[in-house]
């Protein structure tokens, strides 16, 4: 078990208890494991959240070969495309949405768009209204 060092990305372990059982269920148990997976998943998160590489891992979490290795296993789809770490953080999205007395997903969602030139041929083949506009104000 590491040293008591909270990072943003960490879940409580009450949190942890209601995933706990998906996440040991997906591999079989030969022998004691070397690590608590509650900080293994905590490190998963602490990589996803934070996109950084598994290599740069805090000390204080375990062996990043080790965090590396449960992710994939995690990672790994079942018959119907869903992977168990997709699974546990729909779950703990819909707990703190519960909590928050919010429906278990979003009603709603928002894209943001931005225009970007990608090459030479780009003006033939689109249209933004808004340059336009920018580029008639300009001459002006």
């Amino acid at each position: 078990m590491r040293e008591l060092h909270e990072y943003p990305s960490d879940i409580s372990r009450e949190e942890y208890a209601q995933i706990r059982e998906d996440l040991e269920g997906a591999k079989k148990r030969t022998r004691p494991r070397k690590y608590d997976l509650y900080d293994v998943f905590c490190a998963v998160l602490y990589v996803i959240q934070g996109g950084i590489q598994w290599r740069m891992l805090p000390n204080d979490y375990p062996q990043w070969q080790s965090v590396y290795y449960y992710f994939r296993v995690w990672s790994e789809k079942d018959e119907a495309g869903v992977s168990i770490l997709d699974k546990v953080l729909q779950k703990l999205v819909k707990q703190i949405r519960n909590e928050d007395l919010r429906r278990d997903k979003t009603t709603f969602g928002i894209v943001d768009a931005q225009s970007v030139q990608n090459a030479d041929t780009a003006e033939e083949k689109g249209y933004d209204a808004g340059k336009k506009y920018q580029e008639s104000n300009a001459t002006s």
